[in-house]
């Protein structure tokens, strides 16, 4: 089973390729310059997930607070 963190890995892996202009097989699917905002945006997601497991855990739940008013 991958975790988010590898998924995040891959993703920062495979932009770092691209920008240094090569192509990158990623999902079955070759990658180049072309792709970057695709890849951007599965990293931006993969970044998400991290953070919200990552305060989950640490008991932060999904950082929304309730105040109580009387």
């Amino acid at each position: 089973m991958t975790t988010s963190q590898q998924m995040l890995e891959r993703y920062l892996e495979a932009e770092l390729a691209v920008l240094d202009g090569r192509s990158i097989t990623f999902g079955g699917r070759n990658l180049t310059m072309a792709d970057l905002n695709q890849i951007r945006t599965g990293r931006m997601e993969w970044e998400r997930r991290v953070a919200a497991e990552t305060a989950a855990a640490a008991g932060r739940g999904n950082g929304h607070s309730l105040a109580a008013f009387s």
